[in-house]
């Protein structure tokens, strides 16, 4: 075989190779999302400038807005167990936000600015008064920042295992541009952000991450987060830039300025939930907080009763 015949079957193969791994990723997020476990009779849309967000709203009374983790997976599913409960007392609002869940996800990088703007911009055309909030893991640098950009929206703040500050102090390093360019790649990104996402992965981090008995870890949780992670036209949208750290801010000066009313909550076994405490209250001596034994990431899922407890203590 000469050259030429060499290197047109080598070209056939990657070519073949390359229709198969796209066919493969289109029937892996095709098959994610056949159950519509995410659907809802009548869903709310908040139509904002950079992509229509996904809302529920129940309930009557003073407002409280419910914020979920900040994950590929992640979404306002995450409080289902307690908005009924709540919303006997408050006019509860979940959202998904942008990039996550029900809500559109567009193709772009998204950054801890963005996420603050959103914060902010919902309030005041959805709610339009003063809010409570109840935010989770990674979203709540986000409430951090945005109750110091617009202190006159908001209200007391639950934080429910809120990131450390060497966690939200991590910057995109030197190789984050081409990470982000590899992951964001049609074929091998979506083959990789698949492959992170897979339902196998997901119930992982269920049963090490996210709970303290794993036996706890209820299929349907597991295939609900599977499925928000393949919504929407462009699912591995948020992934490259949660990678790249490009979501990540420092709050330290904005958590020492706000003087609302803060309650961190934490599961007992959250790796160094204990330190995270004392740091958030090293910089603002007026924070309080709890921990609840035998539960994890997730208290919201895993131990809600508990948690609903301590939600109406607070914001009684």
């Amino acid at each position: 075989m000469n050259k030429k015949n060499k290197l047109m079957t080598l070209l056939s193969l990657l070519t073949a190779g390359t229709a198969s791994i796209a066919l493969m990723n289109k029937w892996v997020q095709l098959s994610a999302v056949q159950k519509n476990l995410m659907d809802e009779p009548d869903p709310l849309c908040y139509k904002w400038r950079l992509g229509n967000i996904h809302y529920t709203k129940s309930g009557s009374g003073r407002p409280l807005l419910l914020i979920h983790d900040l994950n590929a997976s992640s979404s306002g599913y995450e409080y289902h167990l307690l908005t009924d409960k709540l919303s006997r007392r408050y006019m509860v609002y979940t959202l998904d936000l942008l990039g996550c869940g029900r809500s559109e996800k567009p193709n772009f990088t998204y950054t801890s600015y963005l996420f603050v703007q959103l914060i902010c911009d919902f309030i005041k055309s959805e709610i339009g008064r003063r809010t409570d909030l109840i935010v989770s893991g990674a979203s709540s640098p986000f409430v951090i920042m945005a109750c110091n950009h617009s202190p006159e929206l908001f209200g007391r703040l639950m934080l429910i295992n809120p990131d450390s500050f060497d966690k939200c102090m991590q910057v995109p390093g030197k190789h984050a541009k081409f990470l982000k360019l590899l992951l964001d790649l049609p074929i091998i990104g979506t083959l990789l952000y698949q492959i992170t996402t897979s339902h196998a992965m997901i119930e992982k981090c269920f049963q090490e991450q996210y709970f303290y008995n794993p036996y706890c870890a209820r299929p349907a949780y597991i295939d609900h987060y599977y499925e928000s992670a393949y919504l929407g036209d462009s699912p591995k949208a948020i992934f490259s830039s949660l990678e790249c750290r490009y979501t990540n801010c420092n709050i330290r000066n904005a958590l020492k300025k706000i003087d609302n009313s803060i309650y961190i909550v934490g599961g007992s076994e959250e790796p160094e939930i204990n330190k995270t405490i004392r740091e958030y209250q090293s910089l603002n001596s007026a924070i309080e907080s709890s921990v609840i034994t035998k539960t994890r990431h997730l208290p919201q899922l895993e131990t809600p009763e508990k948690l609903l407890e301590l939600i109406h203590i607070f914001f009684a």
